[in-house]
């Protein structure tokens, strides 16, 4: 073989040798970017694809709540700690809003039952008839014990960040909302 086929193989095996080098970056780079949802994650985008009955009885989709932050708590009508909670997330929910924070409530009850609750309470934010299935997504968000109430905290990019089992601090909320609002900043 001469020199200069020789020069020349040499050249395209570095070249390939480049090519698949920086391939390769590019690969290990997208997926760092774009790291898998967990199931938790996977629930909210599930979540978001639900179209649920408010308590005027007029079903929207939750897609509207998309790239916000957002606390989402389940509750029922007959759970006490959960009726206790809402009026402190009522106020929250005034002195967030202009924060471009929502909260939704997801009634784990009859739409009777949250209707006449609202009529009642006068909640400040939406409210949202979830049936018995409201359980299930609960569970898929990660309520492995399936009590309630049960809040979670989602991110404007759509994760969950954090997730809160039985009676809400609202201290501890406050923080935890300001720390995922300032990591947006």
């Amino acid at each position: 073989m001469s020199i200069t086929k020789s020069m020349s193989l040499r050249m395209k095996l570095i070249t390939a040798l480049v090519a698949l080098l920086f391939a390769g970056l590019g690969v290990f780079l997208a997926v760092q970017h774009d790291k898998p949802l967990t199931p938790a994650d996977r629930a909210v985008q599930d979540f978001f694809a639900l179209s649920l009955p408010n308590h005027e009885r007029q079903t929207q989709k939750l897609a509207q709540w998309r790239k916000r932050p957002l606390v989402i708590n389940f509750w029922a009508t007959w759970c006490a700690p959960c009726v206790d909670e809402m009026p402190e997330l009522s106020a929250l929910q005034k002195e967030l809003g202009q924060k471009n924070l929502q909260i939704l409530g997801i009634g784990i009850d009859k739409l009777d039952n949250i209707a006449e609750f609202q009529g009642k309470h006068q909640i400040s934010y939406p409210l949202y008839g979830a049936g018995f299935e409201g359980a299930q997504i609960a569970q898929e968000m990660g309520n492995v014990a399936g009590g309630l109430p049960f809040t979670v905290l989602i991110s404007a990019d759509e994760r969950v960040f954090k997730v809160y089992s039985g009676r809400l601090q609202m201290s501890v909320l406050r923080k935890d909302i300001q720390t995922m609002l300032d990591a947006k900043q």
